[in-house]
């Protein structure tokens, strides 16, 4: 099994577009309401795009108006880390894949009932597993 927190930029600069890369390995965001998934209605698993580890699932993704992909809750308490991140003089807290470490994006806590969370994520760094 690969253990992908091991893996080197150059093996994953292998496995991605450039533009994945950049906002998984790099931390980058993608640019507001261009991602692929922001008005994605298909029934499904949105995939870690670097490990291909289950994150969300298509009922608890919801239209925030953010720019993003957004989702209320993860697949499970284990599939992504948080941190706290202060870059760009703001205080947020940052998404990675609990497997591999890709930066997801950052959640909120204005997002609907139940959990009252907004997980805002770049669509370069998901994949949707449809069915």
């Amino acid at each position: 099994m690969t253990d992908f927190k091991k893996m080197t930029d150059m093996e994953w600069r292998e496995r991605l577009s450039a533009e994945e890369f950049e906002v998984c390995r790099e931390k980058s965001t993608e640019l507001a309401f261009s991602g692929e998934y922001i008005d994605e209605k298909a029934v499904g698993t949105y995939r870690c795009r670097c490990c291909d580890a289950p994150l969300f699932h298509s009922a608890n993704k919801y239209h925030s108006g953010s720019g993003w992909a957004s989702f209320y809750q993860p697949v499970n308490s284990t599939a992504i880390d948080e941190y706290t991140d202060n870059s760009h003089g703001m205080a947020r807290v940052e998404t990675i894949c609990a497997r591999c470490g890709a930066h997801l994006g950052h959640v909120f806590t204005d997002g609907p009932a139940p959990t009252g969370l907004r997980y805002c994520t770049n669509s370069l760094s998901i994949s949707l597993e449809k069915g």
